[in-house]
């Protein structure tokens, strides 16, 4: 289903998959995708639809900064990132996080999900616009997996659009179980970027998973491992509560 939630002056425009005949607001994931993405991408599609369907686990989407149905008409597909930098990298970061917690939170009120359950996927710039949400959503986040994102990054703009400080704060506050994967041979972010990255999350059960390839490679049994990451740590919240 789709929906639109009002925050500040604007709509968030943002996707669900439901659990049909769910008996209580079910666990929630939250996706988040990459640049010149949306929220509907087929990844999304496909894994929603499985948590949805195989597991009773719902997901979310929402369209990131000046993408999807936020996009600017006219642009193409990497001008946001000028856009971004001129915004300021921080304030949209911010923003980011204060447009998922509204979505949740009117998800919740409207009892689609359980905001004491949640999750967050994301990779690419889905992973550095949700290392923020992650940190705010404190202890109701029970499970993320991020990749393919680090602290350092040899292109220019890619470079201009960070917001480091905030990131490193962000990674020292999540505390639930990661798994961060790492595209060994990432020609956007740099290996030991993503490392460093990596050594800054707090979670006493964080996971590496490197794969060998560049930064846009992704293989069916990626997909797969992060599902089950998700669904195993959200089941065990579920059944614990």
């Amino acid at each position: 289903m789709t929906l639109s939630v009002r925050h500040g002056a604007s709509d968030v425009p943002a996707i669900a998959w439901l659990p049909p005949d769910a008996i209580r607001p079910p666990p929630v994931v939250l996706f988040g995708h990459g640049g010149s993405g949306h929220k509907a991408i087929d990844r999304h599609r496909r894994m929603g639809s499985r948590l949805a369907g195989e597991f009773g686990i719902a997901a979310m989407a929402i369209d990131g900064p000046y993408h999807g149905d936020r996009a600017v008409p006219g642009d193409g597909p990497l001008d946001y990132q000028r856009r971004v930098i001129d915004d300021g990298p921080v304030a949209v970061h911010e923003r980011m996080r204060d447009d998922w917690l509204s979505v949740l939170s009117a998800a919740v009120d409207a009892e689609l999900v359980d905001g004491e359950a949640v999750g967050y996927l994301g990779v690419s710039m889905g992973a550095r616009y949700g290392m923020a949400l992650c940190a705010a959503l404190g202890p109701r986040l029970r499970v993320a997996v991020i990749g393919k994102f680090g602290l350092s990054a040899p292109d220019p703009m890619m470079a201009a659009m960070a917001a480091d400080s905030l990131i490193r704060r962000s990674a020292t506050r999540i505390t639930a179980p990661v798994l961060h994967h790492v595209q060994w041979d990432d020609e956007v972010f740099t290996l030991d970027g993503q490392l460093e990255l990596f050594g800054l999350l707090a979670s006493p059960l964080k996971q590496l998973r490197g794969r060998p390839g560049r930064h846009a490679v992704t293989r069916a049994d990626d997909e797969n491992n992060w599902l089950e990451h998700l669904v195993q740590n959200l089941r065990r919240e579920s059944a614990a509560g």
